[in-house]
């Protein structure tokens, strides 16, 4: 049996019960979307997205294809590390810790791993941060540091001026320095290429470099059971590469999509777990609804090739992490539902309702393939067989 899950990074929909601490009470990502720029997605609403509680934008499918419901997140974040932690049975009492600048401390031990300075050490836009930045690094060699309001420390370099290998080691440097009081969830390396005024970021060759889970996940238990377990496009670097029998890269969400195909079309007897991630970082953070809505549609046509691809007694899962209204003020993450749209040929669809943590969905995967797990999560596989 099969079981691939595919996160639609940041298509959350509606504010969680808790948003307001967050700053983010009324915001949804999916309706407001889809309201600024108004698109059919046919194929997910036929699935149940419009059934969803919560979801007005789209029409309710009777009966839908797929079961359908949201995600609850008890995690206290609402970044990409913790919402996929927590997918796995995870659940952090706390947020990763986050900056608006690193210490002097961490960046004179990276400026002593790379030899070479550094320019940038704050707050911004990865784009805007390059046309800044970008001609200095040239002139220099000196990488260019940021973060944002996520817990990340991110390294660009022009693929002329620095190899990737150079930059991929400085990166794992910098994941040795950045722990304990100085711990954050992911150091990224973020390659570009270009000239001045016409940088463009190569998503392909972006590497994560998470810090490692800390307490043992599903992925962990279907390994050890047996089980194939293929990670597709950034998901197996948000897991610190624990976990897996197959890595698989992958850079835009189509891209995503075509390797999710090919890996489901071999009928592993285990986990086909795939990030799209182009929803998030091209089209969130910079509040571009328009994008955010031609990448929805451009999703969306590709679902029947996904549902054609689903053995008769495998299961397609649809979730999503956390939202990122494109909307909303502001550039960071909104505090929302996920997405949960589960399909298995000839099953008509159910309704999930708001399940109470995002580890109900790792839960389920491991009772489908049939391997134990005593962590947190409640299974709903009996609501898909």
């Amino acid at each position: 049996m099969t079981v691939t899950l595919v996160v639609l990074d940041s298509v959350g929909v509606g504010a969680l019960p808790d948003a307001a601490r967050f700053g983010d009470e009324g915001a949804h990502t999916l309706d407001h979307t889809l309201r600024a720029v108004p698109t059919e997605l046919p194929h997910l609403a036929a699935l149940g997205l419009g059934a969803i509680e919560g979801v007005h934008a789209l029409p309710a499918a009777a009966p839908a294809q797929a079961s359908f419901g949201r995600l609850a997140e008890r995690s206290l974040g609402k970044d990409t590390t913790t919402g996929h932690w927590e997918f796995m049975g995870v659940v952090l009492d706390h947020p990763f810790r986050t900056f608006e600048r690193f210490p002097d401390s961490v960046m004179a031990a990276f400026d002593a791993a790379t030899g070479r300075g550094h320019l940038g050490n704050r707050a911004a836009s990865g784009t805007v941060i390059l046309d800044e930045l970008g001609a200095e690094h040239l002139a220099t060699g000196a990488p260019i540091v940021y973060t944002s309001a996520d817990s990340v420390f991110q390294v660009a370099a022009h693929v002329d001026v620095v190899p990737l290998e150079q930059l991929y080691a400085w990166c794992e440097a910098a994941r040795a320095l950045l722990t304990g009081e100085h711990a954050v969830a992911r150091v990224i390396a973020r390659p570009f290429r270009g000239a001045p005024g016409a940088f463009e970021r190569l998503g392909g060759a972006r590497h994560d470099y998470s810090l490692e889970p800390p307490a043992p996940t599903v992925l962990d238990a279907l390994v050890a059971a047996g089980r194939e377990v293929v990670g597709i496009g950034k998901i197996p670097d948000i897991y610190a590469h624990r976990g897996f029998t197959a890595e698989v890269a992958s850079g835009s969400n189509l891209e995503g999509i075509e390797r999710t195909l090919e890996a489901m079309r071999r009928r592993p007897e285990g986990l086909v777990f795939a990030n799209l991630v182009e929803f998030d970082s091209l089209y969130g953070h910079r509040r571009d609804p328009a994008g955010y809505a031609r990448a929805l549609a451009a999703v969306d046509a590709r679902v029947p090739e996904l549902l054609a691809a689903v053995g008769e007694d495998d299961v397609l899962v649809f979730v999503s992490d956390h939202g990122n209204d494109p909307t909303w003020p502001g550039t960071d993450h909104t505090r929302e539902h996920g997405l949960l749209l589960a399909y298995t040929p000839g099953r008509a669809g159910r309704d999930l309702g708001t399940r109470s943590s995002f580890t109900d969905v790792g839960a389920t995967v491991a009772d489908l393939l049939g391997v134990a797990w005593s962590g947190p999560g409640t299974s709903f596989a009996a609501a898909l067989r």
